[in-house]
């Protein structure tokens, strides 16, 4: 694993010595999940047959844990974990990631996971000291390899007595992101509420806004980041069916909370790769992504 900074503030202290090992994980691809998420956000199902390829990213609806009640913190998250830091007052964000796709994932197989903690980065900035987690999960279907999936997550130290640091709510008067491929969904706590029991996340910022403002500083609700990740991979979902995705890079650059318009939006690709943002209306892009094609 490695690990970057040379801190010796908090962070560095107790993540000294944190080497977590490999967890693995296998569940059937089923296709109700699926099914659930294009219902969600209003948009044509794809074929979910056996057999059938599962659109990129939609394993996320398939690799779930499911802790118990006893297991679950303050914040909704497991208290402890394999790849959750231990830390003091931990506050979590997802920052970004990246797929790479050898072969499609089908409806009906044995999907793997096998996960591990590749890197821990450690940076000050204007909010104080921050650890970043990429945790690299590589992929199986029926024991062969298809393809890998890294997640950077970062993390927060707000240990008890600590003031949150407070959010606002971002001013409006941006244009919406351009490109002719474009896609648009309404936000509200009800289908916050609902993406999270689909993901069994039980991060509170998402359902609970008392929460959401008072511990953890933010103005409404968050909208999921794994969310927006998907509404940018429906554009050529939706745009160039006939299109296999290989890679996809994105960023999470800021929050964006209910309720709100989120709109995706890319021009055709260029040489076979499509960059897209995706918005709350009226707000800068929260999430910025580049997806190769084949």
């Amino acid at each position: 694993m490695d690990r970057m900074g040379n801190s010796d503030g908090v962070l560095a202290k107790s993540l000294r010595g944190w080497e977590p090992g490999t967890v693995t994980l296998t569940r059937r691809v089923d296709p109700w999940p699926a099914e659930a998420f294009a219902d969600l956000i209003g948009t044509d199902p794809p074929s979910l047959r056996d057999g059938d390829a599962l659109p990129p990213m939609w394993h996320w609806f398939t690799l779930l844990e499911h802790p118990a009640t006893s297991e679950i913190g303050v914040d909704g998250h497991p208290a402890d974990g394999a790849f959750l830091p231990p830390l003091p007052g931990r506050r979590r964000m997802f920052a970004g990631g990246r797929l790479r796709l050898r072969k499609p994932i089908p409806v009906g197989a044995e999907l793997s996971s096998a996960s591990s903690v590749t890197s821990v980065t450690l940076k000050t900035g204007r909010t104080g000291e921050m650890a970043f987690v990429t945790v690299r999960h590589e992929l199986a279907v029926d024991g062969n390899p298809v393809g890998a999936e890294e997640q950077d997550i970062v993390y927060r130290c707000e240990p008890p007595g600590t003031p949150p640091r407070t959010m606002s709510r971002p001013e409006s008067g941006e244009p919406e992101p351009a490109g002719d491929w474009r896609l648009a969904i309404e936000t509200d706590p009800v289908l916050l509420f609902r993406f999270s029991a689909l993901t069994y996340n039980g991060h509170r910022i998402h359902y609970d806004r008392d929460y959401a403002t008072t511990a953890e500083g933010y103005p409404d609700l968050v909208i999921h980041g794994p969310l927006l990740a998907l509404l940018a991979l429906e554009l050529p979902r939706l745009r160039a069916p006939g299109a296999a995705v290989e890679s996809f890079e994105y960023r999470l650059v800021r929050p964006a909370f209910v309720p709100a318009r989120i709109v995706s939006a890319a021009s055709p690709p260029d040489g076979g790769s499509v960059d897209v943002s995706v918005a709350a209306a009226g707000a800068a892009p929260s999430l910025t992504a580049k997806i190769t094609l084949s």
